[in-house]
């Protein structure tokens, strides 16, 4: 009989399939507001520029200070500066930014260690999902400033490179700031991804490496003297499918 074929609504099985089914779908609405809460807070921080580095540097530490130092030049500039809203890296620049004329931009993110909102944010937002904040990152940077930093930053420089490198965002700057931490990468990099084919001839010219806060500003400006900060509605475009 047919009616033996459908499961009963007592069924343990089908409750649940349904309240996982409920669970996911819950979970889209909430990563869907937080889009449009961001989106809608943010419009207005740009041109903006976002330093990623390490959570764990401390304030005396001279990767501290020098992340100060680029993020007040920044935003004596005229840039927004946008960091991951915590401790070490993250506080140093959004405090050289509050310290400056500019908007000091937190995009923070819930997290069981490590991360607490620092208190040198004209802006701040909270993310619960991790993907959100950093097509976030991407979609209000004109430029990248990667300070030294552990797996996070290293992840976050990777998918920089990769979205530049793929198309799938504008080629934008993206600087690694003090050799003296990023030159064994940079090296690898050469020695074995270019050498080996991993990486396309041309592909390490995607990022600049300098020491020199000064520096940062000017590698930003002369990357845009022929154009625009503003997407132009292609790359728009093609940022949709981030």
């Amino acid at each position: 009989m047919l009616s033996n074929k459908i499961p009963k609504l007592s069924d343990p099985q089908l409750i649940q399939k349904t309240q996982t089914s409920a669970r996911e779908s819950w979970r889209m609405l909430e990563i869907i507001a937080e889009f449009v809460n961001v989106t809608e807070r943010l419009q207005e921080v740009q041109p903006a520029v976002t330093i990623f580095g390490s959570a764990r540097t401390t304030p005396e530490h001279p990767y501290y200070v020098l992340a100060e130092q680029v993020a007040r030049r920044l935003s004596d500039a005229g840039f927004s500066v946008i960091s991951g809203g915590g401790p070490g890296i993250m506080e140093a620049a959004n405090k050289g930014a509050f310290a400056g004329p500019s908007p000091s931009v937190g995009l923070n993110i819930e997290l069981p260690h490590e991360q607490g909102a620092n208190a040198y944010q004209d802006v701040s937002t909270t993310f619960k999902h991790f993907f959100a904040r950093k097509v976030m990152f991407v979609k209000l940077s004109a430029a990248f400033v990667m300070m030294p930093g552990g797996f996070g930053t290293l992840d976050e420089l990777s998918e920089v490179l990769t979205l530049v490198q793929t198309a799938k965002i504008r080629k934008v700057p993206v600087i690694l700031v003090h050799s003296g931490f990023w030159g064994g990468l940079v090296e690898w990099m050469r020695g074995t991804l270019e050498a080996q084919g991993m990486i396309s001839p041309g592909d390490l010219e995607l990022f600049q490496v300098i020491d020199d806060p000064a520096k940062v500003v000017d590698a930003i400006f002369e990357h845009y003297q022929t154009r625009g900060f503003t997407p132009s509605p292609s790359e728009r475009e093609a940022e949709l499918a981030l």
